[in-house]
């Protein structure tokens, strides 16, 4: 409440045009050598940090808040702040996914060991954006108008000059009216959180005339007056006058908390998309291996056919076999190739416009590890994690309280109009004798001090009070925006109910299928094991002719479908984990991403 009371301090927001930087950050060409950008996951995060747009758009959103508060501060109306948050793309996935295609078996390609042609056309090349507004799309209504709590000083100065034709000689002794008037008048104006408003006013007429009528020629009158109205219901009160100070301040916590769900969104989508460029890598791996192990083959049944130990027919088996490994090794670079330009273009400002950036290629040094155990705990307690700490939760909450804020608002609108009214004024007059006329009196025979002496001695006072009243038959549009906006209260309050369940919902989808890339990279990892013996064994049996390549083929292909999969089930595991993170509200932690850091565009 102190800072409340002190905002009208706030000095007005003055922003310096500056040109945006789109320059990367140094840690870009630091970590590029010899034409590769070796790339850990924790360096990724912190490029993305340095140079993400997205993050650096929401940067610029916690300086627009700062612009609300001083507004507010002011009597203004908040303009409002956006609620969306930029998700990364999705990429090409990592090895098997609905994109790479199925390793060659028993020496032919598949039906489906193309690649898809188009990235754009299947969306993985743009990330999404998400709305995490409660409040709807229809705004809230704005209540009463709020008084102006920044002082005004006002002036005015004038001249005019008006000749008249007079009908009758005696009204002012000469057949035309010659006058000369001045004025130079000034106020200033003060409004305060009660909803009142103080004016003080100096104003100052001076005349000549032509005629012979007056005592007084030129003739100088000025008043000193004080005028204050104050709102007895409709517009009464600081809680009321001061909802907007307080919903701009609730705009600065909720744009913090967004800026931290985009840190969540990019550091996860960061991690998700390395992830698969290190699964593709390692895939890529796999492949050059069973492409190097089919180029053997070949030059073993080459020779035993040389030899006559073996029919031309294994021949054509073998080279059959090296082709479909070689097309599996083409697809899996192009991938991986694929996947690095999608996480360049997140971790970096410029993007492929910087060459050396365009030409490097990224080599992960991060491994694909999943630990031996991993302690997980109960589900309900990681459920409390997330409605406590995820900040999407947060923010929605905070526009609630604003909402029930502008509540206050539309409660007044419906009061009628009571204002009280008080004026205190002192006058003063001053003016040469007119030589053309009679002077009955020389009270105002004085110079302009004269007449400020008058005033400030309060020689001629004068003072009322009143009180203004509108009294509204019906107030049905007022009526109407209340119940409206009590519903639409209401309304956030099930969307706030919707964001919870749908925390809770993934919490347990990302644990359930954390579980399951856990089994299954357990069996993939007994399937290589086994493969790898079955195919010793095979390649044993024929080397002592008991066996033929249609087998060693078979078992090879088996063995790198294996690979690739165990490859697959650690990615999944690693990108599980992330998910669950993220889910919780934990992400951030786990990274070891300081907010403050961020901020400053500094991981």
């Amino acid at each position: 409440m102190k800072r409340l009371a002190l905002l009208w301090l706030v000095p007005a927001v003055c922003v310096v045009a500056q040109s945006v930087d789109f320059s990367n950050s140094a840690r870009v060409g630091e970590l590029i050598r010899a034409g590769n950008m070796y790339l850990s996951l924790e360096d990724a995060i912190a490029l993305a940090l340095e140079n993400n747009l997205d993050i650096e758009l929401q940067r610029y959103a916690l300086k627009v808040t700062r612009t609300e508060l001083g507004r507010t501060a002011g009597g203004g109306v908040t303009r409002g702040v956006l609620f969306t948050v930029a998700e990364a793309p999705a990429g090409v996935g990592g090895p098997l996914s609905s994109l790479l295609t199925t390793p060659a078996v028993l020496g032919r390609a598949t039906a489906n060991s193309s690649v898809a042609a188009n990235a754009v056309a299947l969306s993985v090349l743009n990330g999404t954006t998400t709305n995490y507004s409660v409040q709807g799309t229809v705004a809230q209504s704005l209540g009463p108008a709020l008084p102006s709590f920044d002082p005004s000083v006002t002036g005015q100065l004038a001249f005019s000059h008006q000749t008249a034709p007079q009908t009758a000689f005696s009204n002012v002794g000469a057949n035309t009216l010659i006058s000369n008037i001045a004025n130079a008048n000034a106020g200033v104006q003060q409004s305060f959180f009660t909803g009142g408003t103080a004016g003080l006013s100096f104003i100052n007429n001076r005349q000549s005339l032509n005629s012979i009528k007056t005592d007084y020629n030129p003739f100088t009158g000025s008043s000193l007056g004080f005028t204050v109205t104050q709102p007895l219901l409709r517009g009464f009160g600081p809680a009321l006058n001061r909802r907007f100070i307080r919903i701009a301040a609730n705009e600065q916590r909720i744009s913090s908390l967004i800026f931290r769900q985009q840190l969540m969104a990019t550091v996860y989508g960061v991690v998700r998309l390395y992830t698969d460029l290190a699964a593709l890598y390692e895939d890529e791996k796999v492949k050059a291996e069973t492409l190097r192990l089919a180029e053997k083959l070949y030059s073993d049944v080459k020779a035993q056919v040389e030899e006559g130990t073996l029919a031309p027919v294994e021949l054509t088996r073998a080279s059959a076999q090296i082709s479909s490994t070689r097309q599996d090794l083409i697809n899996a670079s192009g991938l991986r190739e694929e996947q690095e330009a999608i996480l360049k273009n997140v971790i970096t400002r410029q993007g492929h416009e910087d060459a050396a950036v365009r030409a490097a290629r990224i080599v992960p040094t991060g491994t694909l590890a999943v630990p031996e155990t991993e302690e997980v705990r109960p589900v309900q307690d990681l459920m409390a994690d997330a409605i406590s700490n995820r900040p999407d939760l947060a923010q929605a909450g905070v526009q609630i309280e604003n909402s029930r804020i502008g509540l206050v608002g539309a409660r007044n609108l419906t009061l009628p109009q009571v204002d009280i009214v008080g004026t205190v004024q002192n006058n003063g007059a001053a003016g040469a004798a007119n030589q053309y006329g009679p002077l009955n009196n020389g009270t105002f025979l004085n110079g302009y001090g004269g007449l400020l002496d008058q005033i400030f001695t309060r020689k001629y006072p004068a003072y009322g009070i009143g009180l203004n009243v509108t009294l509204p038959i019906r107030n049905r549009v007022a009526e109407a925006d209340l119940a409206r906006d009590e519903l639409q209260v209401k309304q956030s309050e099930i969307r706030l109910r919707q964001l919870q369940n749908q925390a809770r919902l993934e919490v347990q989808d990302a644990l359930i299928a954390m579980k399951r890339a856990r089994a299954a990279y357990d069996a993939a990892v007994q399937s290589r094991l086994l493969e790898e013996q079955s195919l010793e064994a095979e390649r044993a049996k024929f080397e002592a002719g008991a066996s033929t390549s249609f087998f060693v083929i078979q078992y090879a292909s088996l063995l790198a479908q294996a690979r690739s999969t165990e490859v697959v089930a650690r990615s999944s595991y690693m990108k599980a984990r992330a998910a669950l993170d993220r889910a919780t509200g934990s992400i951030l932690d786990r990274h070891n991403v300081s907010f403050d850091a961020a901020v400053k565009g500094r991981p």
